[in-house]
């Protein structure tokens, strides 16, 4: 149980755990790329100094070393929506007075920037910051970390990766090599810079002679690979090429994915997720017919536990699939299928499954649910309407937390709602929008739990549009919560349809608006509930 005192913040020892300080601020910052309480899924981050200034407050107190922390932490801990506010922020810190501040974040630079498309975002962003902090780029020490960032590769990731991202946002592999003066550190690392900055015909060359170590002779047999996939245009022998070595759609040409055989090569090894979302588009282009070999083994590979552990897929992602195969066209149209039912059942039982791998927070939980009539609409960006979307979040916190209660709330009153863990999505769904009335009162859950004296960490509210009759704020309604069972209660409401709602304009760290659904959102009630934001 969390109380009040349990989050108190090393910034000012008298603050209360709801005041929204410097470093909430910097924290909802790095996770969302904003400072305020409100998150748009599917929304494209921007960044920039003035969406920034709990990281300039903090910088300028002193406190450079505990924000790149922060930094590394929330980054390589999974508790990001997006990596443009870490790499911003790190980028930042990079070129900040404080020599420790700038030496903490070199340091930090090759656990946040664990592939090459972060590295190049996170160059970019320290060219953007040149005319704003009136310093240059290319110092001796980001030299030096560019430089640790390719010898701290292992030399066949290290390939692979410059295979898969050769360059992003106007900024190349031979230009960071170039611009670093990066030294090898071994021969394998030097074989990959070679092939960088002259190309294969000059490592052929060099190389051909050499007694090579193992791990060299490694590198080298790949990038021949890689280089037999660049020039051929001979079908059978990319799909050999693609059998024998596991390779992905980033490896191979553009003209070689218009090859259905090539497709169906690529099936065999393709990442779970990936899958998934084109399951549609594979459909269309008969590369998985109905009956065939191929779909019965994507239906196998779809619904296989190890699988589906080893790829820690979330359900919400499962069920976007799903929802978007079973609408049988793509978002624009243009593209069409007729849903395949082995398919879709077997993305069904892969939803069941996913529920089992979600690792549980240990908090106490009131998922409120709003099953008002206006529940009968589509979260955007996806084919899944509002009531199965309310009723996939209900299952994913009472098959993972043990004290979950569901309330239903409906007009002035709650409705009797029965879901326990075991349920299908389906009864569900049914359960939740069995008793829809006009108007709606959020603070009902919050009141139900302050009067029976039912301490709870969070109260979770999915709703249509959050449009509410009510006689006191929410805000003040979870107060009260708070004062009568000394816990720090936090409150997230779900506008599974709105844009650009908030619950009230108020500085309190428990409180979250959450504008759309996507798996972002996930994450932010994981972090506001475990009191990361």
């Amino acid at each position: 149980m969390e109380h009040s005192g349990s989050t108190m913040t090393k910034h000012s020892v008298k603050s209360q755990p709801w005041e929204v300080d410097d470093k909430a601020r910097l924290c909802r910052f790095l996770c969302y790329g904003s400072e305020g309480d409100i998150y748009t899924a599917r929304e494209e981050v921007h960044v920039s100094m003035e969406s920034a200034e709990a990281l300039l407050a903090l910088l300028g107190d002193g406190r450079g070393a505990e924000v790149v922390e922060d930094i590394r932490r929330y980054s390589q801990d999974g508790r990001v929506v997006s990596m443009d506010p870490s790499l911003f922020a790190l980028a930042v810190c990079s070129q900040h007075s404080d020599i420790k501040t700038r030496q903490a974040a070199f340091k930090a630079l090759k656990e946040v920037c664990q592939d090459p498309g972060s590295m190049f975002d996170f160059i970019q962003y320290k060219k953007d910051l040149k005319v704003d902090m009136k310093s240059g780029i290319w110092g001796r020490a980001l030299r030096k970390a560019i430089s640790d960032w390719y010898n701290g590769q292992n030399a066949i990731n290290l390939a692979v990766s410059v295979a898969k991202c050769k360059q992003r946002n106007g900024w190349s592999h031979q230009d960071l090599l170039k611009l670093s003066h990066a030294k090898p550190a071994n021969d394998a690392i030097a074989l990959v810079c070679k092939y960088i900055m002259k190309g294969w015909k000059e490592v052929q060359a060099e190389y051909a002679d050499k007694e090579n170590s193992e791990e060299v002779l490694k590198v080298l047999s790949y990038m021949e690979v890689i280089e037999k996939v660049k020039h051929s245009c001979d079908e059978t022998e990319i799909i050999n090429l693609i059998e024998e070595h596991s390779l992905e759609t980033e490896q191979l040409r553009t003209d070689h994915l218009k090859s259905k055989h090539v497709w169906k090569a690529l099936l065999k090894d393709m990442p779970l997720q990936s899958l998934m979302k084109r399951l549609g588009k594979m459909t269309s282009k008969n590369i998985l017919e109905p009956g065939s070999s191929d779909t019965h083994a994507v239906c196998d590979r779809i619904q296989n536990d190890t699988a589906l552990k080893k790829a820690k897929i979330h359900p919400f992602s499962i069920l976007v699939a799903l929802e978007n195969y079973k609408k049988g066209q793509g978002f624009q149209g243009k593209t069409k299928w007729e849903p395949d039912s082995n398919i879709v059942q077997a993305m069904d039982s892969a939803f069941y499954k996913s529920l089992m791998y979600l690792e549980p927070l240990d908090k106490n939980f009131v998922l409120a649910v709003d099953i008002s009539a206006s529940l009968s609409s589509i979260v955007p960006g996806t084919s899944v309407s509002t009531a199965v979307a309310a009723a996939a979040i209900t299952m994913v916190f009472t098959s993972t937390e043990t004290n979950t209660q569901v309330l239903a709330y409906s007009g002035g009153s709650l409705v009797p709602c029965s879901v326990v863990a075991g349920m299908t999505l389906e009864e569900v769904t049914a359960e939740l929008v069995k008793s829809p009335s006009e108007s709606t009162d959020c603070t009902l859950p919050m009141a139900w739990a302050t009067e029976n004296g039912k301490a709870v960490d969070v109260f979770v509210f999915l709703t249509n549009n959050p449009i509410w009759a009510f006689s006191t704020s929410p805000v003040e309604a979870l107060k009260k919560h708070r004062h009568k069972t000394g816990t720090f209660s936090k409150f997230v409401m779900c506008g599974l349809t709105s844009i650009g709602h908030t619950i009230a304009d108020t500085p309190d760290r428990g409180v979250l608006s959450i504008c759309g659904f996507d798996l972002g959102a996930i994450t932010l009630i994981r972090n506001i509930a475990q009191g990361l934001i």
